[in-house]
């Protein structure tokens, strides 16, 4: 059935001081932001909207590169989905230290929206995606769409509609960022997905745990997904970590990301029921084929070590708590991760 178009409006209020704190991690959004871009542009997935968000670097991205985002890019949307699944999208989700992610309206597309999306990040961030949103209707449109109400209240650091919220806030702040989602109406009742990719690692592991305890204590139902480092002891390990200090930008949390083992014992010691985890390499392997052998045709890897060295430094990790329809939530049919 056809719907009207809600002809809601963007109203501008007042904005706070421009955040310039934590420049270095905030970097890192900018990086792999244009790593999404670039991967995109050669045809690794299909995502309409980045190009509305990350500039297009000239600088070509290695092959290693490009395969590790698609196996993060794939991991991450089937642990959503099969969230989404279980639940039947009556949830919330909450991506955590979202940057320019454009999963909401890749979702939208599919018919797979769950009751409400939130996105959170540094305010100096939250800015500069509210500025696109603002300025490019293909990004707009679907939010003025789902909207209720006539008006939109925006102002520099969140943006707050029926289906769709982005909220400027400090992760490590937990009072903080608890007032600002119960501004935006987040529903402690129902089902939520908390997502963070890349975030727990520039916390110290006092704050990241704060921030795990938070999220088990505050949702009945919930799924926890943590994309970051791991096996970060050995020598592969360390020249990473060097060449992000060079950068100004300190993996505050790097002790947690030693193996697997740890990864998941931090998500039991904060309250979670259970938990999973895989390196990207195994990830990788465990790929379907024809998407695999369409993406190693895009370019050619010269060094196949390399990529393996890389993807055995990256986990995809999740957690759930309090609902047993979520605990056989998998990546796909055929693979079932190591689990506690």
């Amino acid at each position: 059935m056809a719907t009207s178009l809600r002809r809601a409006s963007f109203t501008a209020c007042s904005s706070s001081p421009t955040d310039t704190d934590d420049e270095g991690v905030r970097g890192t959004c900018e990086d792999a932001s244009i790593c999404k871009r670039f991967a995109v542009s050669v045809g690794y997935w299909q995502d309409p909207y980045i190009q509305h968000l990350v500039r297009l670097s000239k600088e070509r991205k290695a092959p290693e590169i490009n395969r590790g985002y698609f196996a993060r890019v794939h991991g991450v949307s089937q642990l959503i989905k099969a969230f989404l699944r279980k639940t039947e999208c009556n949830c919330q989700i909450l991506n955590l230290g979202a940057g320019m992610d454009t999963t909401f309206w890749r979702l939208k597309d599919e018919d797979l929206l769950p009751s409400k999306y939130f996105e959170i990040d540094f305010p100096m961030i939250v800015t500069r995606k509210l500025h696109s949103i603002k300025l490019k209707p293909l990004l707009s449109k679907p939010i003025l769409d789902l909207h209720s109400e006539d008006t939109l209240q925006m102002d520099g650091h969140m943006l707050d509609s029926t289906r769709y919220a982005i909220i400027g806030a400090d992760l490590r702040d937990i009072p903080e960022l608890e007032e600002k989602l119960k501004k935006c109406n987040m529903n402690t009742q129902l089902p939520t997905l908390l997502i963070a990719e890349c975030v727990l690692v520039y916390m110290t592991p006092e704050q990241s745990t704060n921030l795990l305890k938070w999220a088990a204590k505050s949702f009945e139902t919930a799924m926890f997904i943590n994309y970051e480092q791991v096996n970060m002891d050995d020598r592969f390990g360390q020249i990473m970590i060097e060449n992000l200090r060079r950068r100004q930008c300190d993996l505050a949390g790097v002790e947690t990301c030693k193996s697997l083992e740890s990864q998941k014992e931090r998500l039991l010691s904060s309250g979670w029921e259970s938990a999973s985890a895989i390196d990207m390499m195994e990830l990788y392997s465990k790929l379907p084929r024809a998407e695999v052998s369409r993406i190693e045709s895009l370019e050619f890897l010269d060094e196949m070590e390399l990529l393996e060295q890389l993807m055995q430094h990256y986990c995809l990790c999740w957690a759930t708590k309090g609902g047993s329809e979520l605990e056989n939530v998998r990546l796909d049919g055929n693979f079932r991760p190591r689990k506690n």
